[in-house]
């Protein structure tokens, strides 16, 4: 059993990366705000153990063909409990058409020690499988457990794996859509698919609308690490909650605000309101990591010369008075701001200066580019278009070649045969894997950093 030491809270620093120079007449601004949490003074929390998790297995029929999978859950779920940190509030939910908390069972969380470990891992031993899949039913348990009075209550992380091997075929796009709508902010959630049997378009959009992180197991061997991994990183997390405040001034108008690494998650849609001109766009929780956000805001024109703040990031804890740590009041002992940079705009007549583009933005708008480039090319593929395929994935070996992103390049040659992959010429393979079709349409929003000069 890994004990993992409680971890201080994380510090935040902003880093904006721009070409504040607009022309003659020009009113968006680009910016990439790169945001970096460092262990540093605890941030406190009034109430409640500072974690909660919550795995959530697929027990449906098809995890028994073959029996390697449902083995390979509960041994990958026995391994993610041995990672939880003593004192982390915990459940385990056997998902088929209807959700059912096999441990502690009764609504509630237990509290990680040696006693109820080897009771959740007996637990686990009981589990077969046999049923449907609805997977908004596993979602709304888990909403309800991390809600419930007792363990858990309250805490500042709130974590779910979720892992499924087939399609949710009982139940509505709808209902998983209303589920996960209820679930949104409520807890992070990272979703894995296991074999070659499932939809990668539900299992990304889970761990999309929920800001964690989908992948692939295809062996189901994998599992076990693959689970240790993700328990171990969400108990390295420090604080929760925390959101980009963008406040702008006076008829201006965000158009939009994208996480950009380590993957493409356009958050433009989650705004909540914060103020006079300002809004909160989600991010989870934090641990020792970095992310980068790009964002864009048309500013009203303005003449040569001029120039103005054209957006304020800060880090928040929403709920809080508007005020930067060390400078002011705060709420249960937690700093509102955690910290925060500028975004500018100068009117210029100079051609140069107007013109030139953002190394940083630049970056990462041929990394969201190369995601959706693949996306396309892999439907273009399915549909039997041809031609388009070998386009749009010719352009995405381009785009990952440029940006160095070597992993989405391995990934890309499974697919394609790449003859010169700087102008982006490729054929398609006559014969594909199921397992490197579906990991490469999974991994395509996982970008690289922007090259240091």
């Amino acid at each position: 059993m890994a004990n993992f030491a409680k971890p201080r809270a994380p510090r935040f620093a902003v880093e904006v990366y721009q070409n504040e120079f607009l022309p003659d007449g020009g009113r968006d601004v680009h910016a990439i705000v790169t945001v970096t949490a460092s262990g540093g003074a605890s941030l406190a929390r009034a109430a409640g153990p500072d974690a909660a998790v919550v795995v959530m297995v697929d027990c449906s029929g098809s995890m028994e063909y073959p029996p390697t999978k449902m083995r390979g859950a509960r041994e990958a779920t026995a391994a993610a409990v041995d990672t939880l940190r003593d004192g982390t509030s915990f459940a385990v939910v056997a998902g088929t058409h209807k959700a059912r908390d096999v441990y502690p069972g009764g609504g509630r969380l237990a509290v990680a020690d040696p006693a109820t470990r080897a009771a959740a891992k007996e637990a686990l031993r009981r589990l077969s499988a046999g049923g449907g899949t609805a997977i908004g039913t596993w979602l709304r348990l888990a909403e309800r457990l991390f809600a419930a009075d007792g363990p858990g209550t309250g805490a500042a992380i709130r974590h779910a794996i979720l892992l499924t091997d087939g399609r949710n075929e009982h139940e509505s796009p709808e209902e998983l859509a209303a589920a996960l709508a209820a679930c949104a902010g409520r807890f992070t959630c990272d979703a894995r698919g296991v074999g070659t049997d499932w939809e990668v378009k539900e299992v990304t959009a889970i761990a999309e609308a929920l800001l964690g992180r989908a992948d692939i197991v295809a062996d189901p061997a994998g599992l076990a690490a693959d689970f240790t991994g993700m328990m171990a990183a969400a108990m390295g997390k420090g604080v929760g909650d925390v959101a980009l405040r963008l406040w702008t001034p006076l008829n201006a108008e965000v158009r939009f605000v994208k996480q950009v690494s380590p993957t493409v998650v356009d958050l433009t849609d989650r705004r909540t309101g914060a103020g006079p001109r300002a809004g909160d766009y989600p991010t989870g929780s934090w641990g020792d990591e970095s992310r980068d956000y790009h964002v864009c805001v048309r500013v009203p024109a303005a003449g040569l010369g001029q120039e103005m703040l054209a957006a304020r990031v800060s880090l928040v804890v929403p709920g809080g008075p508007a005020t930067v740590p060390g400078q002011g009041a705060t709420e249960g002992g937690v700093p509102a701001v955690l910290s925060q940079g500028l975004v500018r705009a100068v009117w210029t007549d100079d051609l140069v200066a107007s013109t030139a583009i953002s190394p940083q933005v630049a970056h990462y708008t041929g990394q969201a580019e190369l995601a959706q480039a693949i996306r396309q090319g892999l439907e273009a593929r399915k549909s039997g278009d041809f031609d388009s395929a070998t386009a749009k994935l010719g352009r995405a070996v381009q785009l990952a070649s440029a940006s160095g992103n070597e992993d989405t390049a391995k990934l890309l040659a499974k697919v394609v045969d790449v003859v010169d992959a700087a102008t982006g010429t490729v054929r398609l393979k006559a014969k594909v894997a199921d397992a490197d079709e579906m990991t490469l349409e999974t991994r395509s929003t996982q970008t690289v950093r922007v090259k240091k000069s």
